[in-house]
Formats: structure tokens, C-alpha cells, sequence
């Protein structure tokens, strides 16, 4: 929100500095992001006069002008066709910065002739993009007068930043009003509320066609007539605000719509009533719809928008933008006035699908005074009949005005235990009414009815605030916070420290980290499982509309973007919520990641080979690892059906799903166009147990067997469909205290082998710890190990 100092003078009676206003602002809430001193900015800037303008000697577009300054007579020379000797113009010095091309002017020498300075145009004045000539000032202007005071161009514009709760700061009289209750001057009464009579009956009409189910999306709309007008350009005091908060004039019944929203807060929309056929309908749009806009764009409509529409068709959308084919122009002399109310959460969701921003828009989503339909009216008559004369109808109106009024109830003590300060309730009415709250006396209360600009007001805590910032948060006293202890605590929690410490470990890996959307599009949710009940109600994007099922479906996008740009072997992680319902429950933390093209490095000693489930897999388990996991897990072969059936898995602790992985399905890579072959893996960290508790704070004592470890080697021979990990479980179990790593080192099928057998060898260690063991002692436990394995898979020695 923009707006410069005289125009809050406007409305502010008061002697208060800018600094002092700017500072106060920001106490107040409303925080000021800058101010742009334009008075600095065209301080060098002055008045000068054209002594004689004659022809170059060595160009025939340039002049060279001899010019009457407040420093002296200076010689410039021009390019402007319309430089001539006896006018007036602005006058630049050299070592000046002109704001409209971002060049710092220099004394130079244009050919062969000397130039000592500058006669300037609006572009590179920064008013404009007229560069045609130069500007041409009164005769009648003082040579050396400032450019910036002569043209108001020295009025500070201040750029506030408003909450999307206060509405009723979006126009310069509902900060002029904040500031009066904070003592920075006093709020001027605004004679433009008061009623324009009409002359004659409106020729045309508000009706409202609305099913029940969407009659609050124009609630009330009020509309007037005005016939003999004028339709000029606005005068100069009017265009100069506009332009200072960066608004283009255009003619002085748009120019008066735009002054009204920003000045009051209250939207306007001017129809050309000699372009319209018949009465105006508010209703909702009918499917096929379409609409030509005054941004020069069509839009496609639906069911779902409240339009403005005649007996031809739709003329505006309702709180956004007004059609092309009705707006006003400058042969416009009769007009029609629409001042409506709309439904806020329609008009968000209209604009956002069709991607319109408005400064209409942007007011009504936030929610408008209600009876701003009735006064709007009028200022706009006092301000239409002003500017462009004419004559006024009667209002027309078609609904009811909404129910504004409510009454709020704030305990006395109220201020003092929610915010902190001790305050009179004498001071406390005094704020609430100065801010437009009507107040009765209720027992050890207030009774607070909240004005109908303010909406956003809904209970008690929001009387305080009020109360708190007008009076200020800097006298809110300073409390301490009590330490239960004098040692410092730990700041993460230890879910935090977990993923912080499996980021850590992906990254190590040579995982890269992703920070995604936690949304995804309904299409590509559905290949991962998801649950309708996480579809969105009002998405932030149209291909956003569901809160994502698994965050693997976002880095697999990810990934063909970066195979697209010619980034085909890499490795994405991230840690996240996803969502399996809409409860709190439905939501867990993951540490997902995904391996693309070639693992590892081209190489000659390694040949390259594709990413497969087995680099997913040890991902996986290492996340488990350093995220306080159990070394070992079990491994079956259920993964979900994103994952491709025969290269896949998922890891068990007893009952509990720690995780999946595996290649990424070829059915779901295609229906994400993305080529190439995927392995990712999904861990469950909220579902990873946490170390048990030492009972000490020291680490456990090493004990490092000084015997030496004993290989021994086993060849089965078992059902082809039997894993491998059973053989290993079975042999580490034989003898939990002597084995300390069992592994696969080979996998045979074929001549030897009977049909539907596999040959697995496993690698058994054997570690004393009390003394070296005997040839008998090794055998007997290599026994144990056959007779586990045979128990527990059926398998047979292979011979």
C-alpha cells in the first residue's frame, strides 16, 4: 500500500514529521517497508530558459542552445525536435543522475561541439515514456525554480506493508485514522460522505440471479446513473497521486475509481451505460463463457464465478476486472456505477484460477466495510459530477446489506493478563474509541461493538492488541523468562537431531539434498497411493491439489528436469512429512532419496554399470543405521506397486515397515515421462527404534579379542526360490558368542546344480575371545553351522 505525505494530510490533521509518522507506522502494525524521498531525487532539477536555439554546425538533428540557469548561462546541446529559442524547459547540470535512463550526466563534447548539461524529457525524468521532446514548461515559471516543487513532485511516498487482517488499511483515510488514535494529529472529517440527491430515476437496474446455495456472492450491489458527462483527462492533482504510487492516468472517470480504492479502501466499476443492453444481472457464470477484459486479455469462465452481465453477455467479473466491451472512454457521456459487495473466498478463488491480480481483487479477497456499498455511491457521484459535470440518478440497489454488527466483550483485566500492561480503563475506552468502536459499560467490562471496516475483529484478544499497539509495544515491560536450570538445554528435539544426522549421512553418500512441495498433482499422487481425503480445497496451483502420498514422485520429477538439461547420473535426498490420510497420525517423517543413470564415475579399472536396487538398498540401511537403527533388519520381497516387483524390498523390524526400496516401476517412470532407470528407497524415521539408554554416561570398554579370527567357507545347496539372508540368519545364529560376520560371496546355478536348486557360499568368521580354539573345536561349531542351515532352509552341503 503507497501513499505519499500530502495525500495523508489529506485526511490527518498534523504537524508530525515524516520520521516521526514512519516510526509510528511501524509501532502501530503497519510496517513501513520505505520511503521514497522524490524531493532529493529531483533536487538538481530547476527551471531554465531557452536564450537561443540554433542549429548544429556538424548534425542536422541537434541544436545547440544557449540556456538561462541558476547557475549561469550554460551551452547545451539538444536532440528534441521541439527545443526552440524562448521556451522553458528542466534543466540538468552535468554530474547529475537521470532517473528515467539510470545515466550519470557528464560534461562532454557532442560532435565538436562542448555540452554543459542536459534539457530533459518526461522518460528520462522517470514520469513517463514520452521521449518525443523535451518538456515545455509555463512561460510564466521562474527560472530556477525547483522542478520537483513546481510540479508536486516533493511529496515523500511512503510504502506501507498491511496485513491481510487489516482491510481497513488498504486505503490512506484507515491510516490516517490508526495514527489520529496514536496521537500523531487529529483524523479530519470527510465531507464526501455526505448524500448526492439525484435528479432523475435510473434507466437501468441491479438484478440478482443467484441459486441459494451462492446468493452471498454479491450479497448487495448499489448502483447509480450519470448522463451529460465530460470524460477529459483528470486535473493535475489527481494524476499526480496516482502516478506517485505508480498507477498510469488514464481518463477521469477510470482515474476517480482508482483514487477511491486507494483513498478509501472501496472499489469501484464504471460502465459505458451507452454500450450496455438492458439491466445488469449479477449471476454466476455459465459454462462456454468468455470474456474480453480492459487488460486486454479473453478469459474463460465457469460455474464457480460471480460475473456482471447484461442482456449480450458478461460485462465484468465480480471484484476482479470490468469487460472491454463496456468500458468507459473518452467519447463516454453516459455512465452506469457498480458498487457491490463480494463474496472474499469466490473472488480469491476466481482470480487465482484465472490469474488475475487487481487492486480490486486484492481488497475484496480481504473483505470490505459493508455499508462502503452506500457511501461508495456517494463519493464517487460528488467526485464524477466535479470532474466531468453532468448529472446523477437516483441509487439503485438489488439484495440486503450483510449483518455487520456484533458485539465483543473485554474483561477490564483482560489488557494486563494477555498483554501485559497495567493500563486505566478510561485509557483503554479511549483507544477503542478512537479507532470507531461503540462502547457500553458492562460490570468489570467493556462492551465493544467494532465498526464495519473492521472485520476482522472477532474477540477479545483482538480488542487488546488493538488497545496494545495503539498505546505501544515498546511500553509493554520487558519480562525475564525463568530457567528450570542453570545448564543449558538441548534446543532440538530428538527428531530433529535425527534427521539432521541421516541428512548428514545421505549427503556423505553423495546424495544431494532436495527441499520439495508438500503437494503434488492428483495425477501423480494416484500412482503412489493416495488417499482422496488430502485433496485440497482451495491449492495453490492448479497442478498442486493433493498433499503428497510419498515425496519420491517429487524428486522423480526433479529428476527428469535434470535429465531434460542434460543431467543424467546424480542422486537426490530429502527429508520430509508425507501424508497417508488427514489425520495427525496419517503424517510421518521420511527420508526418501533416489539414484539416477551411472553409479559412480566413469572409470577404467570399473566399468560403468546402471544404478539398481542394491545401491537403494544400502541407502536405506544406512539411513536406519545412523538414525540409531538395529544393524540388521529383515528383507521381504512386498514393496509397494511404484516399486518394480522383482527388484525390490522392504525392510521389517518384527511386524514393523521401516522402509522400501528398490527400482522405481517402468509403468510409473513412463506416466511421469521420465526415461531412464531410478533406484530409490523410503525410510520411515518416526518408525526407526531409538538406542536403548546407557546406564552410564561412558562409552562401554573395548574389548578387542588379541586371538585370531578363523575363515571358514560353506557351499549350499538349496531351493532356488529360498533367500539368501535365511542362510545367513540361520548360520549367525548357530553360535551368537563365537560368529562375528556371516556373508554371500557366491550364487550358482546351472551344470552340477540340480534344476530348481541354487548353489549359495557363504563366509563364515569365527572369533575366539578367551583362547586360541583347536581344530576339533572348529570343526564342532562348523557342524553347528550345517546343522542351523539345514534346520532352518532345508539346504544340504554341496558336494
Amino acid at each position: 500500500m503507497k501513499l505519499t505525505l500530502g495525500w495523508l494530510k489529506q485526511h490527518l490533521e498534523t504537524a508530525a514529521p515524516l520520521e516521526a509518522i514512519v516510526e509510528r507506522l511501524t509501532m502501530l502494525g503497519l510496517e513501513v517497508e520505505g520511503v521514497d524521498d522524490r524531493a532529493k531525487t529531483y533536487a538538481p532539477f530547476t527551471v531554465a530558459y531557452v536564450v537561443e536555439a540554433k542549429p548544429h554546425p556538424n548534425a542536422d538533428r541537434l541544436k545547440v542552445c544557449i540556456v538561462e540557469t541558476a547557475l549561469g548561462r550554460v551551452q547545451v546541446v539538444c536532440g528534441a525536435p521541439n527545443a526552440h529559442t524562448g521556451m522553458k524547459g528542466v534543466f540538468a547540470p552535468a554530474g547529475t543522475h537521470i532517473p528515467g535512463t539510470g545515466l550519470d550526466l557528464v560534461k562532454s563534447t557532442i560532435r565538436g561541439v562542448e555540452s554543459n548539461g542536459m534539457l530533459l524529457s518526461e522518460r528520462e525524468l522517470g514520469l513517463s515514456d514520452n521521449h518525443e521532446g523535451i518538456v515545455e514548461l509555463d512561460p510564466s515559471v521562474e527560472v530556477g525554480a525547483s522542478y520537483a516543487k513546481l510540479m508536486g513532485l516533493d511529496d515523500p511516498v511512503i510504502d506501507v506493508a498491511i496485513t491481510p487482517n487489516r482491510a481497513d488499511c488498504l486505503g490512506v483515510r484507515g491510516i490516517a485514522r490508526d495514527l489520529a488514535a496514536a496521537g500523531i494529529g487529529t483524523l479530519k472529517p470527510d465531507p464526501r460522505l455526505e448524500p448526492v440527491p439525484g435528479k432523475f430515476e435510473s434507466p437501468i437496474a441491479w438484478r440478482r440471479d443467484l441459486p441459494d446455495d451462492a446468493s452471498g456472492a454479491c450479497p448487495f450491489v448499489v448502483g447509480r446513473y450519470f448522463r451529460g458527462l465530460k470524460n477529459g483527462p483528470s486535473p493535475r492533482w489527481l494524476q499526480d497521486r496516482l502516478v506517485a504510487i505508480g498507477l498510469r492516468p488514464i481518463s477521469a472517470l477510470v482515474d476517480i475509481t482508482n483514487f477511491v480504492t486507494f483513498d478509501l479502501g472501496r472499489p469501484l466499476h464504471v460502465f459505458d451505460a451507452q454500450k450496455l443492453a438492458g439491466d445488469l444481472t449479477m449471476r454466476l457464470a455459465r459454462a462456454g463463457e468468455t470474456m474480453a477484459a480492459l487488460n486486454g486479455k479473453s478469459y474463460a469462465l465457469d460455474e464457480s464465478m460471480t460475473v456482471i452481465a447484461d442482456a449480450r453477455g458478461v460485462q465484468g467479473i465480480g471484484g476482479i476486472i470490468g469487460g472491454e466491451a463496456s468500458g468507459c472512454g473518452e467519447g463516454t457521456t453516459e455512465m452506469f456505477l457498480e458498487v457491490a459487495l463480494f463474496d472474499p473466498v469466490r473472488t480469491a478463488a476466481t482470480g487465482r484460477k484465472l490469474q488475475i491480480d487487481s487492486d480490486a481483487r486484492y481488497r475484496f479477497e480481504r473483505g470490505l466495510d459493508p455499508t462502503s456499498a452506500l457511501w461508495g455511491a456517494e463519493v464517487a457521484a460528488r467526485l464524477v459530477l466535479e470532474l466531468c459535470g453532468g448529472e446523477a440518478s437516483k441509487t439503485v440497489s438489488a439484495g440486503e446489506m450483510p449483518a455487520w454488527q456484533r458485539t465483543v466483550v473485554l474483561p477490564l483485566e483482560r489488557v494486563r493478563t494477555l498483554g501485559g500492561i497495567d493500563l486505566a480503563p478510561s485509557e483503554q475506552k479511549r483507544i477503542l474509541a478512537s479507532l470507531g468502536y461503540e462502547l457500553a459499560d458492562k460490570a468489570g467490562a467493556i462492551e465493544a461493538m467494532p465498526p464495519p471496516w473492521r472485520g476482522d475483529v472477532g474477540g477479545p484478544a483482538d480488542l487488546v492488541e488493538d488497545i496494545l499497539r495503539v498505546n505501544g509495544y515498546d511500553k509493554v515491560a520487558p519480562v525475564p523468562m525463568t530457567l528450570a536450570t542453570a545448564l543449558p538445554q538441548l534446543t532440538l528435539t530428538p527428531s530433529q537431531r535425527r534427521a539432521r544426522t541421516v541428512k548428514r549421512a545421505l549427503a556423505a553418500r553423495g546424495l544431494m539434498e532436495a527441499v520439495t512441495w508438500s503437494f503434488a498433482s492428483a495425477r501423480t499422487a494416484s500412482l503412489f497411493g493416495a488417499n482422496e481425503a488430502l485433496t485440497l480445497a482451495n491449492p495453490i496451483s492448479s497442478d498442486l491439489d493433493i498433499m503428497r502420498p510419498s515425496i519420491l514422485p517429487n524428486l522423480i520429477a526433479a529428476a527428469g528436469r535434470n535429465a531434460d538439461r542434460g543431467v543424467a547420473d546424480f542422486a537426490l535426498f530429502e527429508v520430509g512429512p508425507q501424508y497417508a490420510d488427514a489425520t495427525p497420525d496419517g503424517q510421518s517423517t521420511m527420508a526418501a532419496g533416489l539414484r539416477v543413470g551411472q553409479s559412480g564415475p566413469r572409470h577404467w579399472a570399473a566399468p560403468p554399470r546402471e544404478v539398481d536396487a542394491f545401491d537403494a538398498k544400502a541407502d536405506a540401511l544406512a539411513v536406519i543405521l545412523e538414525a540409531g537403527g538395529p544393524a540388521e533388519v529383515q528383507v521381504t520381497r512386498d514393496a509397494p506397486g511404484w516399486y518394480h516387483p522383482g527388484q525390490s524390498g522392504t525392510l521389517r523390524l518384527g511386524p514393523s515397515v521401516l522402509g522400501w526400496f528398490g527400482a522405481v516401476h517402468p509403468k510409473v517412470l513412463a506416466a511421469l515421462d521420465v526415461k531412464g532407470q531410478m533406484a530409490a528407497f523410503e525410510v520411515f524415521l518416526d518408525r526407526v527404534p531409538s538406542p536403548r539408554a546407557k546406564s552410564g554416561k561412558l562409552r562401554p570398554l573395548l574389548k578387542a579379542s588379541p586371538f585370531q579370527p578363523v575363515e571358514r567357507d560353506f557351499a549350499f545347496v538349496v531351493d532356488a526360490g529360498v533367500e539368501a539372508a535365511a542362510l545367513m540368519r540361520a548360520a549367525k545364529g548357530a553360535d551368537k558368542a563365537l560368529i562375528s560376520n556371516v556373508s554371500v560371496f557366491d550364487l550358482y546355478q546351472g551344470k552340477g546344480v540340480a534344476e530348481g536348486k541354487k548353489s549359495i557360499a557363504l563366509s563364515v568368521s569365527i572369533q575366539p575371545t578367551e583362547r586360541t580354539l583347536t581344530e576339533a573345536e572348529i570343526e564342532a561349531i562348523s557342524a553347528k553351522i550345517v546343522a542351523a542351515v539345514a534346520k532352518a532352509t532345508g539346504a544340504a552341503l554341496r558336494t
